[in-house]
């Protein structure tokens, strides 16, 4: 230890989490709200002087303190506010509604009102420019009009700018001539997109250079008002990315996940220490749960989107759901229903005796998971009184004679319980099955408020079998910032073949980057024999939009990992498909913190003795049971502690299940493992196949509808994810559905209405057809509009589910279909497109397909395919093309039958077909 304080502080929107490392190598840690103007300009420093023992207008000393590490949720929030610098774009003459336009995807298909978000640039100029994909220049740049314009801007009171040239990414000589123009007319903010995003797409490159533009002012004077109250104290930022950097390179397209990715760090560092290098990230908090996977390396998205604004740039993946402990609680006459809604802060739950409504956190109350003894008494109207049972007692009670259905308030309380535990899984299914992983083989790393109290439920939904939570859950984010390493990132667009031949440019480029990478750490202090550098290939296949990351080797062995990997991904291959090196990318790590394992060997959490403070009453399996509850500093290391239990803290609560058991590690880590075998959630539930075909329980009504709600938003992310057609991948004209042994809809993701109406007609058609010579490994297309479809170029893709051996059906029969309907580019006729307007016969509008045979015993009929779309009276133009979004539409069908095995497997086929009927008629 160096022999001064460090802080590492989290800034979230309601309240700051600081953890400091003390002189002597121990920890504390403090929590205050984020906004208290009466008493503090800002929170990271009052708690630094709190925990300093200064006064509230003394200055920090700066030789006592070695460095203040901060994640912030100060530019988080201003995109969805639209709380910004006013900004002017300039961009290519022809392009200034290209951002507005951008890619014409219809994220809320349903909505039927819809509200395009608030731009966030104000003015734009079109700069008379324009450089040709090769670097010719088309149209010399007209710099006295620029001038013109930005200098009107300026007057207008415009001081940021974002500069998006066509081509800029790889030619940037007009984007830094514009950039010259804009400082010397005044502009402090000036944010050139081949800096920002030095890649090709101009929508998401142009969009994430508007952000930067919007937030850097926001965010450099938060960081000048911190650095002026800590004089003299270096001051290192969280990116985005994961990584932190010095407060001077600190900007705002990095600042989106400041504080989150705090979280994922400490995930990440704190569970190799413990043992397990893949773990699912669990953090639930009062209004919301995100949810995060790791497994050796940090998962990046590198492009996304935020208050509907595309961000291209390296980000932490985090998943998140409108489900935390304030998500409200209802009824509506058949389904019980949790969130998305949220009590908030205020009146927060109907525990918090403000009044409030009933919440995830009542339904915990109710069923003695949290113990109002062993919560903070900070409630009513002198903040010193404990949860209220009583109220939340009567409320549950009313709720039971609402539903009137026998059920006690108890067991409406569990049902609430056990609809939030499986939404929760769904969201963890989105970053862990839904891309390839096997998630029971995987960790539960738990963190945030309302974590612990969920999650053995969360991992037996999952089939989980470990959950981690560490001593300093309830402030993981802040202690993350600790962990972390100081980081520089940087990409460079290719664009070229994955052969041999391109190696020597792959290694000059990976070579000029790293440089800069180096360099960039150097000049923070950090020592060149510390510093690696990691160095990634993203490769996709010619044509589609999905790149997949690699570690850089030979062209051979990329290729290998390349396709081990999007097999994993997408479960298939396009090896008539050329692989496409579209970026390398770098990033230079060092300049970390002393080890989780050093750090907690000094923390003094082990703890001596180990008795329960006393038995207390909990609802748990269907009834009420004794639970042991512990105080967790009195948990010696090694003591195991069966379920059922409840264990406390001055930070959260935590729920050992029955079936599990709890330890201690040497770390202080709380470690939960599940002893006994894992009853089926059919049997836990309660109802029987028999029952459950006459009656509805609206809990398992809810379960079910939201699980095969996720098999279809899960085929349609397969399908965005490998379509050629810019059609699918990127207006999203496609949708992906359900449906029973008659062709009748279950369930559709939130798709284009117009398929779904007409798809079940398809499948009929499939059935009339060809039931009697139906082989499992068949797949079935048709676009007929005679036969349930639309226009041509909707083709529809359908495969049988045929029921397991062993799992309830006969030989031979199909238990359900699944189906994906996407709009093709091209599928012939006497125009290019769709549709003709002079067509006057069916044949004109392009290649009718009559319920072809495209999937053979699972062979895929390419051949046989290319021939029928060639051999049309007017055939297709690229049947390539076809045939690749084909593949994309068997892949993402497969997904559909996967994924239905599974809840068949899990829950018997007489319970999944009851509860099928059930959610049709709701």
């Amino acid at each position: 230890m160096s022999g001064r304080w460090q802080f590492w502080v989290d800034r979230g929107g309601t309240f700051t989490d600081i953890v400091a490392l003390r002189p002597d190598g121990t920890l504390r840690t403090h929590k205050l709200l984020s906004e208290n103007p009466g008493r503090y300009a800002d929170a990271a420093v009052a708690g630094i002087r709190h925990l300093l023992g200064l006064g509230p207008d003394d200055a920090v000393p700066a030789g006592s303190v070695e460095a203040v590490r901060l994640g912030t949720t100060v530019a988080t929030n201003a995109p969805l506010e639209r709380e910004g610098d006013p900004t002017v774009l300039v961009i290519t003459r022809g392009f200034g509604d290209a951002l507005r336009i951008a890619y014409q995807n219809r994220p809320r298909i349903f909505d039927r009102r819809i509200l395009l978000p608030e731009l966030l640039y104000s003015r734009v100029i079109e700069a008379d420019e324009r450089v040709g994909a090769d670097g010719e220049v088309v149209t010399p740049l007209d710099a006295a009009a620029v001038e013109r314009g930005l200098r009107a801007a300026h007057a207008a009171g415009f001081r940021s700018v974002a500069v998006v040239c066509l081509h800029g990414y790889r030619f940037p000589a007009h984007e830094r001539r514009i950039g010259e123009i804009a400082r010397a007319a005044g502009f402090t903010q000036v944010s050139l997109s081949h800096q920002t995003v030095p890649l090709m797409k101009l929508v998401s490159r142009g969009d994430t250079t508007v952000v930067d533009a919007y937030l850097s002012p926001i965010l450099g004077r938060y960081v000048a008002s911190v650095s002026a109250a800590l004089a003299g104290v270096p001051l290192l930022f969280m990116r985005s990315s994961g990584g932190l950097t010095d407060a001077a390179r600190f900007r705002g397209k990095d600042s989106i996940l400041s504080g989150p990715a705090g979280g994922i760090v400490a995930v990440a560092k704190t569970s190799a220490a413990a043992g397990y290098d893949r773990v699912i990230g669990f953090d639930m908090g009062g209004t919301s749960t995100d949810v995060s996977h790791y497994s050796g390396e940090y998962e990046r998205q590198y492009e996304t989107q935020v208050a509907g604004v595309r961000l291209r740039a390296p980000m932490l993946s985090i998943h998140t759901i409108a489900a935390g402990g304030g998500s409200l609680l209802r009824y509506d006459g058949s389904r019980f229903r949790v969130g998305p809604r949220s009590a908030g802060a205020n009146p927060g739950p109907a525990a918090y005796r403000r009044g409030g409504p009933l919440t995830l956190t009542d339904a915990n109350v109710m069923l003695g998971r949290l113990q109002p003894a062993h919560f903070p008494h900070v409630f009513g109207p002198d903040g010193g009184q404990s949860l209220d049972a009583g109220v939340v007692a009567e409320r549950f009670a009313a709720l039971a004679a609402e539903v009137g259905d026998g059920r006690t308030p108890q067991q409406v309380a569990a049902g609430f319980l056990e609809i939030a535990v499986a939404s929760m899984a769904n969201a963890i299914k989105r970053v862990s099955v839904q891309r390839g992983y096997d998630v029971t083989e995987y960790a539960l790393a738990t963190f945030g408020g309302a974590g612990g109290q969920h999650a053995c439920a969360v991992a037996d939904a999952l089939g989980i079998k470990r959950v981690l939570i560490h001593p300093l859950a309830g402030v993981l984010s802040a202690y993350g910032m600790g962990l972390a390493d100081i980081t520089a990132m940087r990409e460079r667009a290719l664009e070229v073949p994955l052969t041999a031949a391109a190696e020597p440019e792959i290694t000059e480029a990976l070579a000029g980057l790293a440089a800069q990478a180096r360099a960039e750490l150097a000049e923070q202090g950090v020592p060149a024999a510390s510093v690696r550098v990691l160095r990634r290939a993203h490769l996709r296949y010619a044509g589609t939009d999905t790149p997949v990351m690699v570690p850089v080797s030979s062209a051979a062995r990329m290729l290998r990992d390349f396709e081990a990997n999007y097999r994993r991904r997408f479960s298939f291959l396009m090896t008539d498909k050329q692989v496409v090196v579209e970026a390398v990318s770098v990033e230079a790590v060092g300049g970390g913190h002393a080890s989780e394992a050093e750090i907690s060997a000094a923390t003094g959490t082990r703890a001596r003795g180990g008795a329960p403070a006393e038995t207390v009453r909990m609802y748990a399996a269907g009834g009420w049971t004794g639970a042991s509850l512990y105080q967790r500093s009195a948990i010696g290391a090694g003591r195991v502690i069966p379920g059922p239990a409840i264990i406390a803290e001055s930070n959260s609560t935590t729920v050992i299940e029955p079936g599990w058991s709890a330890t201690v590690n040497e770390l202080g880590h709380l470690v939960l493992v599940r002893e006994a075998p894992r009853p089926g959630t059919a049997q836990a539930a309660g109802p029987s196949a028999a029952s459950a075909a006459s009656a509805a329980d609206p809990v398992m009504l809810e379960i079910f509808n939201n699980l095969f709600m996720s098999i279809a938003e899960q085929m349609g992310y397969r399908l965005q994810s490998t379509a050629h057609s810019v059609n699918i991948k990127e207006r999203l004209d496609f949708s992906c559905a359900l449906f029973d042994a008659g062709g009748h809809l279950i369930a559709n993701a939130p798709h284009i209405p117009v398929h779904l109406g007409s798809m079940g007609e398809s499948i009929e058609q499939v059935i009339r057809d060809r039931r009697a010579a139906m082989r499992p490994g068949d797949v079935y297309v048709l676009n007929d509009p005679y036969r349930g479809g639309t226009h041509l170029p909707d083709v529809t893709v359908i495969t049988p589910v045929f029921g397991e051996p062993g799992a309830g059906a006969d030989a031979g029969e199909v238990i359900f279909y699944v189906a994906s309907r996407g709009h093709h580019a091209e599928i012939g006729g006497i125009t290019p497109g769709s549709m003709p307007a002079a067509s006057r016969h069916i044949d004109e509008e392009g290649v009718l397909l009559r319920n072809w045979l495209l999937v053979e015993n699972g062979r895929f009929r390419g051949e046989e395919t290319a021939r029928l779309l060639r051999g049309a009276r007017y055939p297709s133009r690229n049947p390539d093309v076809n045939l690749a979004d084909l593949r994309a539409q068997v892949a993402a069908n497969s997904k559909g039958v996967r994924e239905l095995h599974a809840m068949v497997s899990h829950f018997g086929l007489g319970m999944v077909r009851a509860y099928m009927r059930h959610v049709q008629d709701n």
